[in-house]
């Protein structure tokens, strides 16, 4: 007997279908509207069908697709170009995923060693709870059993020390030791911010041991935290960065950025990628850019993220029996849930809004970063009333 579907068992998928999106609104076949605060999962970062985003993805196509990277490519050159001026970093890499990210961040952190001299020096420090992505090496790095289990050995040169302890990252530095990855903000580890301090001490390892500082920001940046990249809000800038998820605003899109030194051993030959910065994907990073580096769009974000951290703490206050914690930073936001997430997550898409799971009980409120402090009201009364359910459904138990 033939299976239900044709697709892959890997996905435990919502029974909702939408057949087209407004802004921070999807609309269902049924006509039915979700307030949407999932963004596929931080990826909408201009919302749905954003016009500028449209019109340039039109014009591209009209032009050309695809040209893979035996040719320069003119969008890249200015994306990359664009990218560095506005960062720490001197070079680009262009990548379709934030997986495909992260591995160019790994491999250009471990030909730095070997072009210095150092091939034995491969091994990177991660931590736990991190999320790197889905291939072997990514799921190696982020250290998760439920993510390795099946697959066979671990790939080996990576070593997970607890959360937040610079002591255990100091004692797991050896002379294999090439780099340590971080992200500033664990996303699928449950909106986890990782203080300041703690990546200032990073900064300073890595330099007296002579190390590559890597930060994730495949969720966090791009303006997800009221910064173009997170790293900005701790005055410590790493040597490479990966980025995907909100730079291509729904297009499948990811970067990895590096100083020329970092940089210094990927050579022609070393790294390559068939689609990677094809014209499509260039033209609707710089569009995003257009909008993101626009005057007053981040100062938005950081406004409407008080709005809704203001109101999260304010529902946490009035159902504690529902809501434990509020974490995050800018529209990268989480609620700790005191019920199981599952049930507050069905209770809130009950009430016709999308959230995003995560681990420790927490689920994930990731706004297009263009939303109006109205939907952001809107979005917490339709908490609130799921709260409320919730709470008095406990009650009568």
């Amino acid at each position: 007997m033939a299976d239900a579907t044709p697709l892959y068992d890997t996905y435990m998928r919502a029974p909702l279908r939408f057949e087209r999106g407004e802004g921070a609104w999807l609309i269902a076949e049924d006509g039915s509207r979700y307030l949407d605060f999932a963004a596929g999962v931080a990826v909408n970062s201009l919302g749905h069908a954003h016009p500028h985003l449209v019109e340039s993805l039109k014009a591209q196509a009209d032009k050309v697709w695809h040209l893979s990277n035996l040719y320069e490519v003119p969008g890249q050159e200015r994306l990359g170009r664009r990218l560095t001026e506005a960062t720490f970093a001197d070079k680009v890499f262009f990548t379709n995923s934030g997986a495909e990210a992260l591995e160019c961040a790994i491999k250009t952190a471990r030909r730095y060693q070997f072009a210095k001299g150092y091939p034995g020096k491969f091994h990177v420090i991660t931590f736990e709870g991190a999320f790197h992505g889905r291939t072997l090496a990514t799921i190696a790095a982020g250290g998760q059993e439920k993510y390795l289990e099946g697959f066979g050995p671990k790939a080996p040169g990576f070593y997970q020390v607890p959360f937040g302890d610079i002591g255990a990252v100091r004692e797991a530095i050896t002379e294999e030791t090439a780099a340590i990855l971080i992200e500033p903000v664990q996303g699928e580890g449950g909106i986890r911010v990782v203080p300041s301090e703690f990546l200032k001490e990073l900064r300073a390892l890595c330099d007296e041991y002579g190390l590559l500082l890597i930060f994730d920001e495949v969720q966090t940046g791009v303006g997800r935290t009221g910064k173009l990249f997170a790293y900005e809000w701790a005055g410590v800038a790493p040597d490479i960065m990966a980025v995907a998820k909100g730079i291509g605003g729904g297009f499948p899109l990811g970067a990895c950025l590096a100083t020329a030194e970092a940089a210094s051993g990927m050579v022609a030959g070393t790294h390559g990628s068939t689609y990677g910065g094809n014209p499509l994907a260039m033209a609707v990073g710089n569009a995003v850019l257009d909008v993101v580096l626009s005057e007053g769009f981040l100062e938005h974000v950081r406004d409407v993220a008080l709005v809704l951290r203001q109101g999260l703490a304010s529902l946490k206050d009035r159902f504690p029996d529902v809501i434990e914690d509020i974490r995050g930073e800018g529209l990268m936001l989480g609620i700790k849930a005191k019920v199981p997430s599952a049930d507050l997550l069905k209770a809130v898409r009950a009430e016709h809004m999308l959230l995003v799971p995560a681990g420790e009980n927490v689920l994930r409120l990731l706004p297009p970063l263009v939303i109006s402090a109205e939907e952001a009201r809107e979005g917490l009364a339709r908490i609130e009333r799921a709260a409320e359910k919730l709470s008095a459904e406990k009650k009568s138990a």
